[in-house]
Formats: structure tokens, C-alpha cells, sequence
């Protein structure tokens, strides 16, 4: 197993669900429950990123590491390369992103993303992708797709549904797969992310991961068949989790 670090990038701004990262779950912010489950991977270190001092305050509250960054960062992987530049981490240091909304998130994918980079030293990023078993999920803008190479490499993520079945008979032959929001990095590349601009199809599609694509970085990907439990986008999922972890 490689040595890691886990950061997650946590804000308070949420359409759907606001305040989400201090949203109580049994008793305890959502936050707090992340960092603790990515503490059960093998992480050397689990910290929090975040622009906010009241999650901070509840981060130190609950003894969960937190770095406090700029606010002015327009995704969770800008943040991050603050709080590497922060640390002054070393170059091939590997960081893992667990999203900030994922308190059921299994621990062994985490160390499964850090490892899948690890063994890809040509990708600057790994990440993970499940296949879709419910045809609705085909056609959900809130469902993002990723198309592979014969390498199981991301040719392309999208909301759209990819690949695009043109004649109804070859349907049956096509896997969808789900990309999960999981991702893995090296710091080198973190500080050159951090430098690139906005590209196109990342503003079209607000998937920040394609910015790596479209300026010729790679993206490996972990395709695993156990989709793990469902992050907490809105109120009825957060008391989807609040049930699942009262009754653990």
C-alpha cells in the first residue's frame, strides 16, 4: 500500500442542502463522520480544507485535523493544492479527495484509488467508475458517465449518456459506467492544475476533472462492481444516512 493523505475539501455553500458539512448526524457534524471513516483507510494523515471557520471549529472540536484556505477557489481540487502548498508536501506525495458529503464512504475504496495512481506513474489523476445496472440513471444529467480507453483510461466524463447507442439493437452491448467523485493526485500536478484555466467542456459540463483532459493529462480509473452507499446531495438523503448510522 502506498503512503497517502486524505484532504477534504468542505464549504458551506450548498443549493440543495445548505450548511451541508455541519448538518447533525447522530449527534455529530456530517464532516466529522467523513474524516473519521477516510481515518479507517490507510491514510497517513485525514484532513479537512476548508474556507469556513465554524467547520474548522467543529473540526478541532472532534480532534480532525483542518487547514483553513482562500475562499475564492472554484473547485475542492483548487483547494487542495492550497493545503499542499501549505504543507510544502513533496512532489510525489499522493493525496486522495473524499468529498465532503460522503459519510458511508468505504474505506478500502480510498485505498483503492490511491493505489490505482500509484500503479499508473504515465496519469497525473485516478479516480473510480461503477457500472449502471438502473437505465434511468442512462439519461440523469446528475449522473456522470466516463467512457474508458482499452488501458482503462477516461476518454471522456459527462452528464450526457456516453456512449451514445445509435441503432436500438446495440443497446444491449453498451456498459454505462458511473463515475464516482473520488479522485487521487500527485502534488506536482496538484500545482500545475492549480495554474490551468478553466477549459471549455468543464464550464459546459461543471466537471472540474475535465480540465486535466483537455490539457492532455491522464485520468486512470478503478472500475470496481460495489457501488458504495449514496452521498447526502439533499435533505432526503440525509435522513436516508441518519437511519443507516443509527442503526449501525
Amino acid at each position: 500500500m502506498p503512503d497517502f493523505l486524505v484532504v477534504i475539501p468542505a464549504r458551506l455553500g450548498s443549493t440543495r442542502l445548505p450548511r451541508k458539512p455541519l448538518a447533525d448526524i447522530g449527534g455529530k457534524p456530517m464532516i466529522v463522520h467523513v474524516a473519521e471513516r477516510a481515518k479507517l483507510s490507510s491514510a497517513k494523515q485525514v484532513l479537512v480544507a476548508t474556507d469556513s471557520e465554524e467547520i474548522q471549529a467543529a473540526c478541532v472540536a472532534h480532534h480532525i485535523d483542518c487547514a483553513l484556505t482562500r475562499a475564492d477557489h472554484p473547485t475542492g481540487t483548487d483547494r487542495i493544492a492550497e493545503v499542499a502548498e501549505q504543507l510544502q508536501l513533496p512532489a510525489n506525495t499522493l493525496i486522495v479527495n473524499v468529498q465532503g458529503d460522503e459519510p458511508l464512504i468505504p474505506p478500502e475504496l480510498i485505498n483503492q484509488v490511491a493505489q490505482t495512481l500509484a500503479d499508473s506513474p504515465t496519469c497525473a489523476i485516478s479516480t473510480v467508475a461503477v457500472p449502471i445496472t438502473e437505465i434511468l440513471e442512462i439519461n440523469n444529467p446528475n449522473v456522470v458517465k466516463v467512457v474508458l480507453n482499452h488501458l482503462g483510461e477516461a476518454l471522456y466524463f459527462s452528464r450526457a449518456a456516453i456512449p451514445f447507442a445509435r441503432d436500438l439493437g446495440a443497446g444491449a452491448a453498451v456498459t454505462y459506467l458511473r463515475h464516482l467523485g473520488i479522485y487521487a493526485y500527485r502534488t506536482d500536478f496538484l500545482r500545475t492544475y492549480a495554474g490551468l484555466e478553466v477549459a471549455p467542456p468543464e464550464k459546459a459540463e461543471a466537471l472540474e476533472q475535465l480540465r486535466a483532459l483537455w490539457n492532455g493529462y491522464r485520468i486512470a480509473v478503478h472500475t470496481t462492481s460495489n457501488a458504495p452507499p449514496a452521498g447526502v446531495d439533499t435533505p432526503e438523503d440525509l435522513e436516508r444516512v441518519r437511519q443507516i448510522l443509527a442503526n449501525d
